[in-house]
């Protein structure tokens, strides 16, 4: 066949994108397995973040994943426990599950033992300024204080929004209650200097990042209240 003809470089270009095509594939479908288990690595990671025992180790995530987070739920709107299979909660897609009827969403719980003392992991997914917000939130064993809390982003603001991530942001909703009198207050993030008329218990807002602050407000407001059901159900039983 004549290389310069047209229909022989056709027939090499549509002979090359096949073999690349299917080199393309292979290395997908090889390194898939890792991508996944780096994804699900994060993840644990950020939980145990909430905890205050995340590790630098990716190889040591696995193992402390599982010596703290000790059993998963997934509750209903009336704070009733209507699964409790290994990973039930860890699986559970935020993302979509916020887009459900409140009435039907899955409400996912991550049982710990943190030094003989249970917390309970509840997910957090919202919107910020550029993008999705999430995080996650330890609330301590009487369905009311706050052991921990960690947040991160898709695409926020470097060195404004984006320090929703950063340690001096979440370390302040430690020891924060959520409930006042018996009714549920979500924390509340307000400008430094304001206090929320409502008397809930605050933080201060990142200064420069309004709309992201204010995101992560309407996330723990939205996601938090739908557990006062469970929350409530949990003080009964230590009072």
């Amino acid at each position: 066949m004549n290389k310069n003809s047209n229909t022989y470089q056709i027939l090499y270009a549509a002979v090359m994108v096949v073999l690349v095509g299917a080199m393309l594939a292979f290395i997908y479908m090889a390194l898939k397995p890792r991508q996944e288990q780096n994804i699900a690595n994060d993840k644990r990671n950020q939980i145990l973040s909430a905890i205050h025992q995340a590790t630098a180790n990716e190889s040591e995530i696995p193992a402390t994943y599982q010596k703290f987070v000790v059993k998963d739920l997934c509750v209903d709107a009336k704070g009733a426990v209507v699964d409790s299979a290994a990973g039930c909660a860890f699986n559970v897609d935020m993302k979509k599950n916020m887009k459900l009827p409140e009435a039907e969403r899955k409400l996912p719980v991550l049982v710990c033992d943190v030094e003989g003392q249970t917390k309970y992991v509840i997910p957090v997914y919202g919107a910020g300024l550029w993008g999705p917000i999430w995080g996650y939130v330890a609330v301590n064993d009487d369905g009311n204080t706050i052991f921990g809390a960690y947040f991160s982003h898709e695409s926020e603001t470097p060195g404004l929004g984006a320090r929703i991530a950063d340690a001096d942001f979440q370390d302040q909703f430690k020891d924060k209650v959520l409930y006042k009198e018996g009714a549920f207050k979500n924390v509340t993030v307000v400008k430094k200097g304001q206090t929320p008329n409502d008397g809930s218990d605050y933080v201060d807002a990142i200064s420069g990042a309004t709309i992201t602050s204010r995101g992560v407000g309407a996330m723990m407001q939205q996601c938090m209240a739908a557990y006062d059901p469970f929350f409530k159900s949990i003080q009964s039983r230590t009072e």
